[in-house]
């Protein structure tokens, strides 16, 4: 049966773990469907374009299997036996249990838990406001952003950058560490753009030929974690070669002449040996960088997947200093834009209320967490009761063995908030069902561009259904929380607050306006005033112990990793899990182009579009272990093994695999899913989960 033509449009925000968070029109036909998503052609940076799942997102809302009944488990943990129950009492039951818990251990036995199924600021972000009202233990946020985030800062001082919708008026845009066909597509639309209407080239930095990878004028296909040697390289030829721009250096940098000295031992040769890479193609790309003032290097996520990512970070920074790239319209180095929006989340976060003695646990080691590890706990109490929104850390966070063992635990009592039945909330006793965010009033920020956007409720969810902050401000009053009315303002109230405290208006004129462009001007986005730092100057030399950061852990973690082993300069650094005689291969768990994270899996047109777990292997490396297209393998490690399909491909380096995903565990032969082989280990110096970082053995 065909839709009837749209009645309105609807003016939104892309809520997904992505750093376009698009803005969006929506095709609205009555209070409880719609149809077709597109990206706003008003907004400057979504211009017009978003990627198709998103595109396709009735799939999700209008799914048969969305969870739209409050649950308690029967029977044993992951039988899949389950009561309905009223909203009430599945709330009274949720609030017993964590008080139960509270009892017998303290508040933080309890470990409020979630991460970004929403980058929605208030219901993505109003847990904090019961963990810190009930003294729960504190979350230190290490799965994602962490190494990347303080490899940037610690060279520009700020996770800020020239605006990244000047790739369009650049001469050369060095994509690094993102497959940005799958997972921001706006980055190519404006590289596009620049090819287009000003003939410049796109330059991919990868280690897999993938469909961004495809998609540029020159490629560069590296070993994981390499990239460190890689950009050395290349500031040593541009030194080598008269391509340094020292003006700029001696003024906007804090140690060129110690760089350029410590650059001398790290030519291309040096680099093509760990890189895998030919000293023809380290030369092609410096000469590029070099030869192109107006070079935007668009540095992504990869960077943070690999044990020595921080430092490859850093490096990759450093080039755009050295060329002077800054210095114009279309140059530069961008990683986030985290720094520029100044939101004041204190109301959404109930952060008055903090006690800065409560303990923080890693959420990368939710495993180690959940089976009694005493340094994962910090010494401290043992966890027996979650509340886990906004992510599915059975299927996402690394050491997934452990993590299962953990949830299986008949003393650790959960609490999961959802959407669908994912294998978290399979492993719960109480699950409570979610909206949507075309259900519920939210806003949003992107860390890939400058927009704040507002993301007001447009439909109607199906009858259950509720969302975040309901069940917050819900328990919070069932566990008897000192300030209770300190959780009674809705959405659409702490938006408001939160943008006249931030100095952004109400929520009335953003209403009208749909966003707010927060990019600073030229002058400030180039650093033509100086770097972030006290003293003005980009970084290459660095102190990591003393070093301030944007995710540094607190003080009573201390610092993560061997931070011991990072070099002072730009370096490659062998931090990370090298293959050895017995795991001589080294396996990446990338994205895959349909999914985002575990979200999309549920649906049809994804499913049907990434087929099934696959693992990528190269056609030299499938000979030597007899290994055909679509044999069943089996890879693993230390940490457990996995079964999958392979799959021969061109343009990977020898002895590197890969497996696109995440795709559920269940979908695996032996429902074990890829992050069995992932390790928890902290990056250093301030933490993060390396998941591209893994060396494994393979068996046909």
């Amino acid at each position: 049966m065909n839709n009837p033509a749209p009645i309105r449009t609807g003016y939104t925000a892309c809520p997904h773990d992505c750093p376009s968070t698009c803005a969006l029109e929506v095709e609205l036909f009555d209070d409880r469907t719609f149809g077709r998503v597109r990206g706003s052609r008003e907004n400057s940076y979504t211009a017009g374009v978003i990627c198709a799942k998103v595109a396709r997102y009735a799939e999700r809302v209008h799914h048969p299997d969305r969870l739209t009944k409050p649950l308690r488990r029967k029977g044993a943990k992951g039988e899949g036996n389950w009561q309905e129950l009223s909203w009430d009492d599945a709330l009274d039951l949720a609030a017993e249990g964590l008080l139960r818990a509270e009892e017998k251990w303290g508040p933080e036995t309890v470990w409020p838990y979630f991460y970004a199924g929403t980058m929605g600021l208030v219901q993505r972000d109003s847990i904090h406001k019961l963990r810190h009202a009930k003294n729960y233990s504190g979350q230190f946020d290490s799965i994602c952003t962490n190494a990347a985030w303080t490899g940037f800062f610690l060279g520009a001082g700020t996770m800020a950058g020239p605006d990244p919708r000047e790739m369009a008026k650049s001469d050369c845009v060095v994509i690094w560490g993102t497959n940005a066909v799958a997972t921001q597509v706006n980055v190519m639309t404006h590289a596009a753009r620049a090819r287009k209407e000003r003939g410049a080239r796109i330059v991919v930095v990868d280690i897999y030929d993938n469909p961004t990878a495809k998609q540029a004028d020159l490629k560069l296909i590296l070993r994981p974690g390499t990239d460190g040697a890689l950009a050395c390289a290349v500031m040593h030829i541009l030194f080598r070669d008269g391509f340094a721009d020292r003006e700029y250096l001696q003024q906007y940098a804090d140690d060129p002449d110690g760089l350029e000295e410590h650059l001398k031992s790290r030519g291309p040769q040096w680099a093509a040996e760990i890189t895998g890479l030919s000293v023809d193609e380290i030369e092609a790309f410096a000469s590029l960088v070099g030869h192109t003032k107006r070079t935007y290097f668009r540095l992504g996520y990869g960077f943070a997947r690999q044990r020595n990512g921080v430092v490859n970070m850093h490096a990759a920074s450093c080039i755009a200093t050295v060329t002077g790239a800054w210095k114009y319209e279309g140059g530069g180095a961008f990683h986030s834009n985290a720094s520029i929006f100044n939101l004041d989340k204190s109301e959404i976060m109930g952060t008055s209320m903090r006690d800065s003695s409560v303990r923080f646990l890693d959420q990368s080691q939710i495993g180690r967490v959940l089976t009694g590890n005493t340094e994962a706990l910090r010494n401290g109490a043992p966890i027996t009761a979650l509340l886990i929104q906004n992510t599915n850390p059975v299927n996402v966070a690394p050491e997934q063995r452990l993590v299962k063992e953990g949830f299986l635990r008949d003393d650790l009592f959960t609490v999961v908030h959802e959407q669908f039945m994912t294998e978290t909330a399979q492993l719960a006793d109480i699950v409570l069902p979610a909206t949507m965010f075309l259900e519920h009033d939210d806003i949003y920020r992107g860390g890939g561009h400058q927009f704040v956007v507002l993301g007001p409720k447009l439909i109607e969810p199906p009858l259950g259904p509720e969302p975040n902050l309901f069940v917050i401000n819900e328990l919070a009053k069932r566990l008897g929380v000192p300030d209770p009315e300190v959780f009674e303002p809705d959405a659409t109230a702490l938006i408001d607050g939160m943008l006249r405290k931030s100095g952004h208006g109400d929520i009335e004129s953003l209403r009208e306006n749909r966003w707010i462009d927060c990019q600073p001007d030229f002058e400030t986005s180039h650093f033509v005033r100086g770097f972030a730092w006290p003293d003005g100057k980009f970084r290459f030399r660095l102190d990591w112990q003393d070093a301030a950061a944007p995710s540094r852990p607190p003080r009573s973690m201390g610092p993560q990793g061997p931070y011991e082993a990072l070099p002072e300069f730009p370096d490659h650094v062998d931090l990370i899990e090298a293959a050895d005689e017995k795991h001589p291969f080294r396996l990446a768990t990338s994205p895959a182009r349909t999914f985002l994270n575990s979200t999309f899996t549920e649906t049809v047109s994804s499913k049907e579009r990434e087929g099934r777990p696959e693992l990528l292997i190269g056609r030299d490396d499938a000979l030597a272990h007899d290994v055909a297209d679509g044999t069943l393998v089996t890879i693993g490690n230390e940490r457990g093994s996995v079964r999958l399909h392979a799959r021969l491909v061109d343009g990977l380096k020898p002895g590197v695999l890969v497996s696109e995903g995440l795709w559920p565990n269940q979908a695996f032969v032996d429902g074990e899913g890829i992050n069995v082989l992932t390790g928890a280990d902290s990056i250093a110096p301030f933490g993060g989960a390396a998941f591209h970082d893994n060396h494994v053995w393979l068996r046909s």
